[in-house]
């Protein structure tokens, strides 16, 4: 068999013309695996967890809230004095998810 340039697009030719038959099963097949690709990068992707170091290191880095004591006595202040406050604070405390 003789490597020139002839034969070889000729052969291609030969080939293409066959698989022009099947290029639509053959389409289908290449979505179907690009699909079925990305649902399995999805699954392994969602059973993946942290590991502890990485849990442990963002853990330390969160720090506890702190409240200034000025605003705080404020905020007491203002509650004891204002009768709405008063009632604003306990509707606060018995649904605090209500708008």
């Amino acid at each position: 068999m003789k490597l020139n340039p002839k034969a070889i697009k000729d052969s291609i030719r030969v080939l293409l013309a066959k698989l022009h038959k099947y290029s639509v099963v053959l389409f289908l097949i290449f979505i179907v695996g690009i699909y079925g690709f990305l649902v399995w990068q999805i699954m392994s992707l969602d059973k993946a967890e942290p590991d502890q170091s990485a849990v442990s290191a963002k853990l330390k880095t969160a720090g506890v809230p702190r409240i200034d004591p000025d605003v705080l006595n404020k905020i007491q202040q203002l509650q004891d004095n204002s009768v709405e406050v008063q009632t604003l604070f306990d509707q606060a405390r018995s649904n605090p998810f209500q708008e």
